[in-house]
């Protein structure tokens, strides 16, 4: 035994030297043949799980890694790959108590904290993560706790921080193109565009080339208005990952935006579902594209087979319920229930079904289920809507408590900035900045514009000087609002701090025809329509592009209309709850509508 010990010894620093240079099937040989001559050797079986896992077998993998913790339980490093393994297969109870032994037993080991807060963001646990990052990240800040704890800043909301956390990893490791691309979409998602390009421009010429880095180039280049390096970037982020969903959207949406043309528009998606047919998420994503697109038969046909399978998921029949809300609401419920079935948490799967039960008739159904879903999520504005909805179709006074449209709808008018000498010129001058971020063709997919643009720029870091001073001029009336609203128990006032944040901001250019269909905003508390320009046609007396309140999006049996009217005005604010069906009557005639419009949630 003793005499044949060196040679397995040799055996396996000649693996880890084959592993270095990438020689994984021959490191994989050489080990599993040292193995079966010494099979006690716990590092053996740790170099083995490196190159199966650098081979793609992941039930190897893990038969090596329990091998070397039971051969070896006090060792951390088998530990640790066992556990962040557990957690990318999805077994998060196991993987924990494996990462917390690991981490008690090593006194703060870097890599254990790196694991577990990774565990913990996978489990939507953000405010343990953060504690846990928070804890070591002064003490010992490497790149990758601080990239962790970003990443827990981040699913908090915390984005000034969160942003902090990603630049100093990157100043640790100033080489690491991994680190430089996380920063970038940090930065993208914070509406940051442009800092998101560089940023990613900068990991590109690190070394990073992943589908993922050209999808937030193609982002952020289109956050900026440059739709021609948007286009070029999401083509090559498909064009790498034909399956790649969110860079398929986005690319299917710019083309759509540019064109108005719905089969240009899915031309990279079809190629991609001619190679994989029957790829769940490509299907509901096509589907919701035709939606958009207003063919809701054909929007249907694309998954009404693959949603009638056993295995149909949660996108599938969310995907199907929108297609056949308005050809059959007893469908669109079906699809609906099963959704929420595979999602009982889900408060916007809730509020699907809810919709779908009104436009079936069944109002009752419809408030049961908003009324059971509100007990979780109590300020969903969604499901706040269908409630009030099936409230009206009942005849419950409290549809009238909840849309009191008279205390509720105010109009305001903005406060004239510094620097500009009356509303109407700053107007005329915010009015020119707009137009200028206007350079597409027609409406997102999945808003609620038609025959029209909305902006892609994040107005609230807009570097024009009229759009930066417009948070000036909607500051006084925003506070007005809230003072007026006063306090009260109702989803509404009950959350009324007298101070507030903006949730996004935005600009609307309607053409001839234009209008929003009937919707609300699920992420907003207050919302808001600011006009800056109007056409002449809306100054007739017919309420072509007024404002409207109270007609559901969706055909309820039995129809419900309006109920409530706003004429708009150039310098006219007008806020509301997030939770009103809202949209606005076609306009006919030369011109454009010109408007921003913001959410507000409390502060």
């Amino acid at each position: 035994m003793n005499a044949r010990a060196p040679l397995p010894l040799q055996h396996l620093q000649a693996a880890a030297l084959l592993l270095r240079h990438g020689r994984f099937e021959q490191a994989r040989d050489l080990l599993e043949q040292t193995l079966r001559i010494e099979p006690r050797l716990a590092e053996g079986y740790a170099l083995l799980a490196a190159a199966l896992r650098a081979l793609g077998d992941i039930a190897g993998v893990e038969r090596a890694l329990r091998r070397a913790v039971t051969m070896e339980p006090q060792r951390i490093p088998p530990r640790l790959a066992l556990g962040e393994l557990l957690t990318e297969t999805g077994r998060h109870a196991e993987a924990e108590a494996l990462l917390r032994e690991a981490l008690a037993a090593s006194g703060r080991h870097p890599r254990a904290v790196v694991a577990l807060a990774r565990l913990l963001l996978a489990r939507n646990r953000a405010d343990e993560a953060l504690a846990l990052c928070a804890a070591h990240v002064d003490a010992r800040p490497s790149a990758e706790l601080l990239n962790e704890y970003g990443r827990a800043l981040q699913a908090l909301q915390r984005m000034d921080e969160a942003l902090a956390a990603f630049r100093r990893a990157t100043e640790l490791e100033p080489a690491n193109g991994v680190l430089e691309h996380n920063l970038a979409a940090a930065l993208e998602a914070a509406g940051r565009h442009a800092e998101a390009a560089a940023a990613e421009r900068r990991a590109r010429a690190k070394g990073v080339d992943a589908p993922q880095a050209w999808f937030v180039l193609g982002c952020a280049e289109l956050g900026t208005g440059r739709y021609d390096e948007a286009e070029a970037a999401l083509r090559e982020a498909v064009r790498r990952a034909p399956a790649y969903v969110d860079a398929q959207r986005e690319l299917a949406q710019l083309l759509w935006m540019r064109s108005g043309d719905a089969t240009a528009a899915c031309a990279e998606l079809d190629a991609a579902l001619r190679r994989q047919p029957d790829a769940q998420p490509l299907l509901a994503l096509k589907s919701a594209l035709l939606t958009a697109a207003g063919d809701h038969a054909a929007a249907y046909a694309t998954l009404a087979d693959a949603a009638a399978r056993a295995d149909a998921g949660l996108e599938l029949h969310s995907a199907a319920c929108a297609a056949a809300l308005s050809l059959d609401p007893e469908r669109a419920v079906r699809h609906a229930e099963r959704a929420l079935a595979l999602a009982p948490d889900e408060a916007e799967v809730a509020a699907m079904l809810g919709d779908a039960l009104l436009a079936a008739g069944r109002a009752a159904d419809a408030e049961r289920v908003a009324a059971t879903a509100l007990t979780r999520s109590p300020f969903e504005q969604h499901l706040l809507a269908v409630q009030a909805t099936a409230w009206r179709l009942l005849g419950d006074p409290r549809y009238r408590e909840r849309c009191d449209y008279a205390r509720m709808v105010r109009s305001w008018t903005l406060d004239t900035p510094p620097g500009w000498p009356d509303l109407p010129r700053y107007l005329a001058d915010l009015a020119a900045g707009l137009h200028r971020l206007h350079g597409l063709h027609t409406h997102p997919v999945g808003q609620s514009l038609r025959h029209g643009t909305q902006t892609t720029q994040n107005l609230l870091l807009s570097e024009d000087a009229a759009v930066r001073a417009f948070f000036q001029a909607i500051d006084g009336p925003i506070r007005r609002h809230l003072a007026a609203l006063g306090a009260g128990e109702d989803p509404l006032r009950c959350r009324n701090t007298g101070r507030y944040a903006l949730r996004g901001a935005w600009s609307v250019r309607l053409r001839a025809h234009g209008h929003h269909v009937d919707h609300v905003h699920p992420q907003g508390w207050l919302s808001s329509a600011c006009y800056i320009d109007l056409p002449p046609a809306m100054r007739d007396g017919d309420r072509a592009g007024w404002l409207r309140f109270g007609q559901p999006g969706l055909r309820t049996r039995p129809p419900l209309e309006a109920e409530h009217y706003v004429r708009p005005e150039p310098g006219m604010l007008v806020l509301f709850p997030s939770y009103m069906w809202h949209g606005t009557l076609p306009f006919t005639g030369e011109g454009t509508r010109l408007v921003v419009a913001f959410d507000v949630i409390p502060a």
